[in-house]
């Protein structure tokens, strides 16, 4: 095993480094703390590292200052008590450098179980600058806790935003000129439709929804069936689909158990529970909790559940593919995820689609993808009415596909916005 791990070290230090379109995330390498980022398989955690070894290199760090190990490479079968032949295999090909000079990149670690013992000893006595990633949030977090408590920073890294997106396209964001907005516009379209994975921008439409569904297969087999031991694969997978189905909804187990049930299923309903969570740990899911003042009742309360991109959703649900309010909800939380911002959803005597925490300040939020309906148009101003009074707020917004409107109603200003204007980068940080 030692000599594999040298010949994959060295595979590393020799390979180029691939050309990147850099990401918005900011992540300060020079911190004597562990990096860990954690998100969705294919979101892009691996190439972040790879961004930050570029910029290291450029600040002076030389390639046989690193190491760097993807987990998921099919040669490293190591377990617990191996981790350390990582330390001996460099130490042998470089025996004049110090450990404490290296740069320790570990992919996909949560494969190797003991990991966070492991590196809570490199960074305690050898090197400060170490980097992790991970698929699994309540595998990482919960040993992270364990160990590594207090020596790491954890990032989140999603698939692109709006802004990543276009940026990648090589799309001007100009909304003035007439030609370069109806691009923009376009671009909207096929972003909230097809989602954000990085590798599948460019890719044909049909291309794109193998790839996707190929993503949705491993997270299921890879990262719920073999990790958490499941039996009935069948099973598991129309309980996901089901949860795409509320997509926008109250979430109750209790309805998707009797519907099960009715279908001859013998299934318990904590099984089911812990469905749900799996999804949540592999990032298939993001779920928003209904606001309340009372954090019992909040957390006792139906969540909703939104699907970590779009395209996914689409490709997996195809009842939703073509609905575009739903879509473009989904890509409204995801933004605001994104951005990092605590999100809610309200239901009083009318429901709001989403209520945005920033510190101690609050937006209200509805999605529609048009008003043109007065029905539609008195449903939502009345929902975020609802909420500005028990807030009080002075404003908010419904974000839509392409219309844009300015609306006082019994004193508070409602601004509609397009989501392609709503989700570049400047205005949807400086929101609240």
């Amino acid at each position: 095993m030692k000599d594999i791990l040298k010949s994959i070290i060295l595979e590393f230090q020799q390979r180029e480094l691939p050309v990147l379109m850099k990401r918005k995330l900011v992540i300060n390498s020079e911190l004597p703390i562990i990096i860990t980022l954690i998100g969705a398989r294919r979101s892009g955690k691996t190439y972040l590292l790879y961004q930050i070894m570029n910029e290291l290199i450029a600040g002076g760090v030389k390639r046989e200052d690193m190491i760097f190990l993807n987990f998921e490479d099919e040669r490293l079968l190591l377990n617990t008590n191996q981790l350390d032949l990582i330390l001996q295999a460099y130490s042998e090909l470089y025996p004049d450098k110090k450990l404490s000079e290296c740069w320790f990149f570990f992919d996909e670690i949560q494969n190797v179980d003991g990991w966070e013992k492991f590196v809570r000893r490199v960074f305690d006595n050898y090197s400060k600058h170490i980097f992790v990633t991970g698929s699994n949030a309540k595998l990482l977090s919960t040993e992270i806790a364990d160990s590594l408590r207090g020596r790491t920073i954890t990032y989140t890294v999603y698939p692109l935003s709006f802004a990543e997106y276009l940026n990648f396209k090589e799309v001007e964001y100009n909304i003035i000129h007439p030609l370069k907005k109806a691009k923009v516009i376009n671009h909207s379209l096929q972003f909230i439709k097809q989602g954000g994975f990085p590798e599948l921008i460019n890719f044909e439409n049909a291309e794109r929804i193998k790839v996707l569904q190929s993503y949705f297969n491993t997270m299921i087999f890879r990262d719920i069936v073999e990790r958490y031991k499941v039996n009935d694969v069948q099973l598991l997978k129309f309980f996901i689909k089901k949860l795409f189905a509320t997509i926008g909804k109250p979430l109750s187990i209790n309805k998707i158990y009797n519907e099960i049930r009715s279908m001859g299923y013998k299934v318990s309903n904590n099984y089911l529970y812990e469905f749900e969570q799996y999804c949540y740990a592999v990032f298939l899911s993001i779920s928003v909790p209904k606001f309340d003042f009372s954090e019992i009742k909040q957390a006792k309360s139906d969540k909703k559940l939104y699907a970590i991109d779009t395209g996914l959703l689409s490709s997996v649900e195809f009842s939703l593919s073509e609905n575009r309010g739903k879509l473009l909800e989904n890509a409204v939380l995801l933004e605001l995820s994104k951005a990092g911002y605590e999100v809610f959803y309200y239901k009083g005597k009318y429901e709001c689609d989403f209520i945005v925490k920033n510190r101690n300040s609050f937006q209200a939020i509805q999605v529609c993808w048009d008003m043109d309906n007065p029905t539609t148009k008195n449903r939502e101003i009345r929902a975020l009415l609802d909420v500005c009074l028990l807030l009080h707020l002075p404003n908010a917004k419904i974000i839509t596909f392409d219309q844009k409107q300015l609306i006082k109603a019994d004193e508070v200003e409602i601004q509609l916005i397009p989501f392609y204007e709503w989700a570049n980068e400047e205005d949807l940080n400086g929101m609240i």
